[in-house]
């Protein structure tokens, strides 16, 4: 995966620098899209076929989405297809995201929980960890029963594990040490 971040990051770099500051957050959208159509594998079926070039991929692409992306979003998605590169259009996107949310001051929390989340219980514990991590959160909630209770919460690099497996385990490490 090492690798598609590496060819990844040049494109989502180079589209943030050549777009404005007040337009960077509304290409997150566009470029979710394109990278959602990407992963469609009868597209890249379509798109390996040596018949086929870069403009009637990109044409295809295009015409699929709800509506028409800015023309740096279109001239990403072809220089992406004119250097075969569509495999890493998912990342891209991800890492353009990133940046535009660094810049913002906002990092994304991915919270575990073992049940699901209010919206009111996922704005209590958004609060309380954007004070923990010192940055606003954009947080998502993943459902995972194996946690057996409380939360897992994972910011970047950084991991908050506050479940009743993770006690457990330090627990038997504990007994057993």
């Amino acid at each position: 995966m090492a690798e598609i971040a590496t060819v990844a990051r040049p494109y989502a770099e180079a589209l943030f620098r050549a777009v404005e500051p007040s337009v960077a957050a509304s290409l997150v959208e566009q470029l979710a899209q394109l990278a959602q159509v990407a992963a469609e594998p009868r597209l890249r079926e379509f798109a390996h076929n040596p018949t086929v070039s870069a403009q009637q991929v990109a044409e295809l692409m295009l015409g699929v989405l709800p509506s028409p992306p800015t023309p740096a979003v279109r001239n990403l998605l072809q220089a992406v297809l004119d250097n075969g590169r569509l495999a890493a259009l998912g990342e891209i996107a991800a890492q353009y995201e990133a940046l535009v949310n660094a810049r913002a001051g906002v990092a994304q929390a991915t919270v575990y929980s073992a049940f699901e989340v209010s919206a009111t219980q996922l704005a209590e514990i958004t609060s309380a960890l954007a004070r923990r991590f010192g940055r606003t959160l954009d947080a998502r909630v993943v459902i995972d029963p194996e946690l057996i209770g409380g939360v897992r919460v994972v910011v970047g690099d950084e991991v908050l594990d506050t479940s009743v497996r993770a006690r457990l385990e330090q627990m038997r490490t504990a007994l057993t040490a």
